[in-house]
């Protein structure tokens, strides 16, 4: 709508005609600097053309808040479920939320405060930083607390300062209930397939797939326990590796979800079938535990209100309040279906 038409702009059609949305129009109305080059000067020429002049007295429209969600690996499901739960939190918070994944750059050499991912974030107007299943340096953490950019992580790989706020679910009872299960169903020789060894929610998993066999009078021989990333082919590889020994196990708990359907398709590629020869236990409860044939007996993690959860955390830290503790963790459950199944003949292995 050209200026001289008669009707007064809106902020509203300016965004419409320069093709971007509402919040970014008034990031470029207000001098925000988290906006590309080539955006601005669009937005700021259909300005002109519009003639658009600001309301007077209070904005109908304010700046949006700004924080950064990072990634070490944005095509699991298990992301897209904590990325669903932070985006709505943040939409109805009214918060902006940038999404990315964890800059490969930082582990090229040492930081400088001119080139750290913590200085580039807060030159950006973020104001705060959540990191999900990524593993940080001290160098980094540091960096953000210099910056005056509060950070949270979800499920950690490791935590450099204990003071770190995080979010994650009781992996350990998660891990004892996963076992206990398959030892109810007359399962004795149970095999872990776990995740990346130093990953603190894979050892809390390990820990309580530990205890439920000792609690029940058995130990886990160290033949059946593997470590390996939280991929299918990880698992694949390791239910392949289990499933070669003189007697291997009747039942496997996998770390997640995507290790889970990689031993079950190991077993099928050795003519087993799940349950009636093996029975698998997962560990996310995501999009591929019911989509799995026969459908994955899993513990669920209550992914969306984890993310909704980190950010609720992040805007507390933010606004400068104290916390009652640097770890919070939600309940886990176990979802059974149809992937486990009693021993059939506790006499064969």
């Amino acid at each position: 709508m050209p200026a001289g038409s008669g009707k007064r702009a809106t902020l509203a059609m300016v965004a419409d005609a320069a093709g971007v949305s509402l919040p970014t129009a008034s990031k470029v109305l207000n001098g925000r600097g988290d906006v590309s080059d080539a955006t601005r000067a669009r937005v700021e020429e259909v300005l002109r053309d519009f003639g658009y002049v600001p309301q007077t007295g209070r904005r109908t429209v304010s700046p949006s808040r700004v924080v950064d969600l990072v990634f070490d690996d944005l095509r699991s499901p298990y992301a897209l479920e904590i990325l669903r739960g932070i985006t709505e939190a943040g939409s109805e918070i009214g918060v902006d939320v940038v999404v990315g994944r964890v800059p490969v750059a930082e582990e090229a050499g040492p930081l400088t405060p001119e080139n750290s991912w913590a200085q580039r974030l807060k030159s950006s107007g973020r104001e705060g930083l959540i990191v999900v299943t990524s593993e940080l340096s001290l160098a980094q953490v540091e960096g953000f607390a210099r910056a005056g950019l509060p950070l949270v992580v979800i499920d950690p790989l490791n935590l450099p300062r204990v003071e770190v706020t995080s979010v994650g679910a009781t992996n350990w009872s998660g891990g004892l209930a996963a076992t206990e299960h398959l030892l109810s169903l007359g399962h004795r020789r149970i095999a872990f397939a776990g995740g990346p060894l130093p990953a603190s929610c894979s050892q809390a998993r390990l820990h309580g797939f530990r205890a439920a066999l000792e609690n029940a009078g058995y130990a886990a021989e160290p033949e059946l326990v593997l470590h390996g990333d939280f991929q299918y082919d990880a698992g694949l590889e390791m239910a392949t590796r289990l499933l070669s020994l003189d007697v291997p196990p009747t039942a496997i708990f996998a770390a997640n979800d995507a290790t889970a359907l990689g031993v079950m398709e190991a077993a099928r590629r050795r003519g087993l079938r799940v349950p009636q020869d093996i029975s698998v236990v997962g560990f996310d409860d995501t999009v591929l535990a019911e989509l799995a044939t026969p459908a994955l007996t899993t513990v669920r993690q209550p992914l969306q209100d984890m993310g909704r959860v980190a950010l609720r955390t992040l805007l507390r830290l933010i606004a400068g309040e104290t916390l009652d503790s640097h770890h919070v963790e939600l309940a886990t459950n176990l979802v059974v279906r149809g992937s486990t199944a009693p021993l059939a003949d506790q006499g064969a292995r």
